[in-house]
């Protein structure tokens, strides 16, 4: 039975959070350009090729900078869940309703996040391993214990880790018994029940068992941000504490870090990374007021879901490619070098697309589930 117990009001936007879902949303849409992948093979046995790799997916076990963006858009998926409940509350809506919206959110995001990649040059295909899919399981998991004690959810999280180990370790279904090895772990054999298919990258649909403990974590973090105190030893205290436990678990071989199948270790490392990032953030901006130029970040971060599934449906399958083809075949005019020509395209494709993003924010327009 839902508490009745209201939280106080919303004090107002916490401009830390709408610079780092504008940060995030920056990498992901310079992302789906391509660039990071051609520096990445251009640069090949430089030293910069050391610093751009951080931007590729690990191949398995160890950890990359750019595997912590999913947590992270998780996470921040979390805390805007309790500035968002806090406010809907205080002004009078029940929990009922908001459940309701929240489960029309959730069917949203699923709906989009296999509608991403639904559409392939062999036919239709359904598919659940898009963020937004995993976001759905993750939203809902939140809300419905959201009124829980911090103790409780904090016991849910612990819960949801050690169902991860005991499915991945216990289970012995043949052919996919080896908890951590790509294609034959439990999370592959799922996916031949829920898809009739194995994803050759490795990742899982059941990823939304533990990176659920990012959503949690993160309307826990809206909540105490709203109301506590001592915000910022907080944060980096519980940070510090996920950072041990998790790498804790990969360096004495109990459970090594595995972002493709979200193992216990990485879900506990890649949240305390989020913690410390959060933490950094809302100590710049909402604590020591540096707010300038944040404008560039927020106008992406305020229609994440706009340019996310921009990027990802038209980016992807018709417009990056199209205006890298203007480009290049402008600068080819000029015989420009390979590298000059890929760093042009991108920055062509990132600007128009921040630029509809700034035509949305200046029109008030923003798309939200």
């Amino acid at each position: 039975m839902p508490s009745t117990h209201t939280p106080a009001p919303l004090t107002g936007r916490l401009l830390s959070l709408d610079f780092l879902r504008g940060f995030i949303m920056v990498l992901l849409a310079i992302e789906s350009t391509g660039i990071y992948d051609y520096l990445f093979n251009y640069s090949k046995g430089t030293a910069f090729n050391n610093f751009i790799i951080q931007f590729t997916h690990h191949p398995w076990h160890g950890l990359h900078f750019w595997d912590l963006v999913q947590p992270a858009f998780m996470f921040m998926a979390g805390v805007s869940m309790a500035y968002s409940l806090n406010k809907q509350w205080a002004n009078g809506v029940t929990w009922s309703q908001s459940f309701k919206k929240t489960l029309k959110r959730c069917a949203l995001l699923f709906f989009w996040g296999v509608f991403d990649y639904a559409v392939r040059p062999k036919g239709l295909s359904f598919e659940l391993w898009d963020v937004l899919t995993q976001l759905s399981f993750t939203t809902l998991v939140a809300f419905l214990i959201f009124r829980w004690s911090n103790l409780a959810q904090i016991g849910v999280c612990i819960g949801l880790l050690i169902l991860t180990e005991v499915l991945y370790r216990f289970t012995h279904v043949p052919g996919f018994d080896m908890p951590f090895t790509d294609q034959h772990n439990f999370g592959n054999y799922i996916d031949t029940i829920l898809m009739h298919k194995i994803n050759k990258g490795g990742w899982v649909a059941i990823n939304c068992i533990p990176t659920a403990v990012h959503t949690i974590a993160g309307a826990l973090v809206g909540k105490m941000l709203l109301n506590g105190n001592n915000k910022l030893r907080t944060l980096l205290l519980w940070g510090l504490i996920c950072l041990v436990i998790g790498f804790g678990l990969d360096e004495f071989g109990i459970t090594p870090i595995i972002k493709r199948i979200a193992t216990s270790s990485f879900t506990l490392a890649s949240l305390g990374w989020c913690l410390w990032f959060l933490a950094l953030s809302y100590w710049w901006i909402d604590i020591k007021a540096h707010r300038k130029h944040l404008t560039f970040f927020t106008i992406v971060g305020m229609n994440s879901l706009f340019i996310y599934l921009f990027f990802e449906i038209v980016g992807d399958r018709w417009f990056t490619a199209y205006i890298t083809f203007i480009s290049n075949g402008v600068l080819s005019w000029v015989n420009a070098g390979d590298l000059i020509k890929a760093l042009v395209a991108a920055i062509c494709v990132f600007g128009l697309e921040w630029g509809m993003c700034y035509f949305l924010y200046r029109k008030k327009i923003f798309f939200k589930l």
